[in-house]
């Protein structure tokens, strides 16, 4: 897929712990870790928004486009 998920490096970035974060936007740890390890075929606006909102950042610094070269 071209959609690179940049969650860890915002976790990171925050010093934040994923099971934090999950307990704070209302998700298991379990559905968070999908989402970061880009396994999770959609996301939520409203679980992206509360995302944003935790870790104070725009969807751009946790979803990326690169050209899947599958594409083609």
């Amino acid at each position: 897929m071209a959609i690179i998920i940049n969650l860890d490096v915002m976790l990171a970035k925050r010093k934040m712990k994923s099971m934090e974060l999950a307990k704070l936007i209302g998700i298991t740890e379990q559905n968070l870790s999908i989402l970061k390890t880009g396994k999770a075929k959609a996301i939520r606006l409203s679980t992206l928004n509360e995302i944003c909102k935790h870790l104070d950042c725009q969807p751009s610094d946790i979803l990326e486009y690169t050209k899947d070269n599958k594409e083609n």
